[in-house]
């Protein structure tokens, strides 16, 4: 007999991170925490660059988006979640799911194109110094934001158009806190190979061609720095990509973490805990990151909150 062909199907369970009782207060106080923190820090971020106009510069307009997408970023997984763990219900509906896997993918793949810009932005300013308010203008920087946000509604409506015309069998269960695409895929009754190549070739353009991008900018950045003479020269212009290698690199090695973790059998569980790191915990991080050693974004926010920030 075929699968049950059941296309109607109402709702889901999300299986969250345990099903251990006595441990659900734990995670619902540790995921609201760090959830109010993600929220509070990249405000913060946001406010301190719209207000001050000596941060009205592209790496700041930049910086004030990707702060803008983490707070979008953790809040299609995260609120959902503390409902259930309140509620003590693991549902969530067809549409609901739908809905949040349409908005993580596309917050998810927005983070890498606003950190290739980033990147590009960075190249420009150590690289082509002179130039660098003739290339990066106001026209310039728009236009790299809006095409990243185009792009990644686009493939985020064709991910989700796909998920629809597959069906699934009833009482399905996701291993996982969030409706992630891949599992969704997985857990599938009907043929899902068209799903699978849009996926991946979606994540190979999008997600490697970001990468790429990446990792030319930080390969002429760093040939630049290594030509500069003078120690203090080579400290300062590394300090200015400092923090947003550090971004890269913690948001590019805990995917890959994930991604290494579901490679093995029976690792549902074990690829949940790993999404936390970049689902949750980088964009917490971002806005300690970039305002722990920035000059110009602590003295901005000192004049928002009243207080010393040291």
């Amino acid at each position: 007999m075929e699968p049950e062909n059941d296309t109607q199907i109402s709702e889901f369970l999300l299986l969250g991170l345990s099903e251990e009782p006595e441990l659900q207060p734990l995670i619902f106080g540790l995921f609201l925490s760090m959830y109010l923190i993600t929220v509070c820090g990249n405000l913060l971020i946001i406010l301190a660059v719209s207000s001050d106009s000596h941060l009205h510069t592209p790496m700041y307009f930049f910086l004030a988006n990707l702060s803008f997408v983490d707070i979008c970023f953790t809040s299609t997984t995260v609120p959902k979640m503390l409902v259930n763990i309140q509620t003590q219900s693991k549902v969530i509906t067809y549409a609901g799911c739908i809905t949040q896997m349409y908005f993580f993918t596309l917050f998810a793949v927005l983070d890498v194109f606003l950190l290739s810009v980033m990147a590009y932005d960075r190249f420009v300013a150590i690289c082509h110094p002179l130039h660098y308010t003739v290339i990066m203008n106001p026209q310039l920087c728009a236009l790299l934001v809006l095409v990243s946000w185009i792009m990644c509604i686009l493939n985020s409506l064709l991910q989700s158009l796909m998920m629809l015309r597959l069906s699934f069998c009833s009482h399905v269960q996701i291993s996982h806190f969030f409706c992630e695409l891949n599992e969704m895929v997985q857990l599938a009754c009907s043929d899902t190979f068209l799903n699978n190549v849009v996926m991946y070739f979606a994540a190979v353009l999008l997600g490697g061609g970001a990468f790429v991008g990446i990792l030319y900018s930080y390969s002429k950045i760093v040939s630049s720095i290594l030509r500069i003479s003078s120690a203090q020269g080579k400290y300062k212009a590394f300090s200015t990509c400092a923090s947003h290698l550090s971004v890269v690199c913690l948001f590019y090695c805990t995917m890959l973490g994930v991604y290494l973790s579901s490679a093995s059998p029976h690792s549902f569980h074990a690829s949940a805990v790993a999404s936390v790191m970049y689902t949750v915990v980088t964009p917490m991080l971002n806005p300690f990151i970039y305002s722990l050693r920035n000059r110009d974004i602590k003295r901005a926010l000192k004049r928002i909150i009243w207080v010393p920030v040291m």
